[in-house]
C-alpha cells in the first residue's frame, strides 16, 4: 500500500452531526441525549463496556436502527426522518434515505460476503447492482480496491479459502469501491483470531492517513490511541467523556473511565500471562 501524509480533520461544518439523539428498546433506553460532531477526515473511536450502546449508536448513524429522539444529519441531510408542517416526525421515503447515506460505507463485525462469489465478485456486485456500473468497469474498480487492501492476488478466491482477516479486508474493499466519504466500522476485528487483527488494523490506519472520515466502534485501545483524533467513552447509553487519545487514556479524571481502562489492562495482562505459561 502507498504511504500517505497524515491529514488532520477539517474543523469546518461537521459531516456527521448528532443532536440530542435517543433510542429505546421497549421501556429500556439504550441511548440518551447523544450529541456528537464528526468532521471531514476525522477518526472518531467509540469505546466502552459491552452493552454501553456503542454499536446501537453506530447503526443509528446509518439508520439501520431507528433513533427515537433528536436528529442525525449526514452532510447536512436529516437522516431517516422528515418533519411535517406541524413539527411531527415521519419516515423519510426510501429515496430520501438513500440520498442521505449515499456517501456512507459500513463494515460490520461479520464479513457478510456472498459465499458463492469470489473476492472480486463480492466487490464488483454492489457496483453493478447499486451504482449501475457496467460489469467490466466495475471489475476494474474492484481490482483497484482489492490491490489497495493487499488482496489483488486473492481476487479469484472464494471466501471459504480466505482467512478471517482476508475476508474482512474484502469487506473493507467492498465498502471502498463505492467511494464513500465516510466509513462506519462496527468492531471490525472482534470476530478475528488475535494474530489476524493486525492486518485489518493496518488497512484502517492507512485509510486514516489518507484522510478518510471514520467512526469506529472498537475494543482495540492501542488502535484508538494511535489513530483516533477523538475518543468517545460511552456507558449505559450516554457519552461520559470525550477528548483526544492523550486526554482520554492518560489525563482523564473520570472514575468510570479509569475503571474501564483498568479492567481492560487487567484482562490483557491475564491473557499475556496465560499465553506465556502455555508456551
Amino acid at each position: 500500500m502507498v504511504e500517505a501524509t497524515q491529514k488532520g480533520p477539517d474543523k469546518g461544518s461537521p459531516i456527521i452531526h448528532l443532536s440530542a439523539v435517543g433510542k429505546h428498546f421497549g421501556n429500556h433506553q439504550v441511548l440518551a441525549d447523544i450529541n456528537l460532531r464528526v468532521h471531514h477526515s476525522e477518526v472518531v473511536c467509540l469505546i466502552g463496556p459491552s452493552g454501553s450502546g456503542k454499536s446501537t449508536l453506530l447503526r443509528s448513524m446509518a439508520f439501520l436502527e431507528e433513533y427515537d429522539e433528536g436528529e442525525i444529519h449526514i452532510e447536512g441531510r436529516l437522516l431517516g426522518w422528515e418533519i411535517d408542517d406541524r413539527g411531527r416526525r415521519k419516515h423519510a421515503g426510501r429515496t430520501r434515505l438513500n440520498q442521505a447515506r449515499r456517501n456512507l460505507g459500513i463494515v460490520f463485525q461479520q464479513f457478510n460476503l456472498w459465499p458463492h462469489m469470489t473476492a472480486l465478485g463480492n466487490v464488483t456486485e454492489a457496483l453493478v447492482r447499486v451504482r449501475g456500473i457496467k460489469r467490466n468497469e466495475a471489475e476494474k474498480r474492484a481490482m483497484e480496491v482489492l490491490d489497495k487492501v493487499g488482496l489483488a492476488e486473492k481476487a479469484k478466491e472464494y471466501p471459504a479459502r480466505l482467512s478471517g482477516g482476508q475476508q474482512q479486508r474484502v469487506a473493507i474493499a467492498r465498502a471502498l469501491a463505492m467511494e464513500p466519504k465516510i466509513i462506519l466500522f462496527d468492531e471490525p476485528t472482534s470476530a478475528l483470531d488475535p494474530e489476524l487483527v493486525g492486518e485489518v488494523l493496518a488497512v484502517m490506519k492507512q485509510l486514516a492517513l489518507e484522510g478518510m472520515t471514520m467512526v469506529v466502534v472498537t475494543h482495540e485501545m492501542g488502535f484508538a490511541a494511535q489513530v483516533a483524533d477523538t475518543v468517545v467513552f460511552l456507558d449505559q447509553g450516554s457519552i461520559v467523556t470525550r477528548g483526544t487519545p492523550n486526554e482520554v487514556f492518560r489525563d482523564t479524571q473520570h472514575p468510570r473511565l479509569r475503571q474501564f481502562l483498568q479492567n481492560y489492562l487487567d484482562r490483557n495482562a491475564f491473557w499475556h500471562t496465560t499465553t506465556e505459561q502455555e508456551n
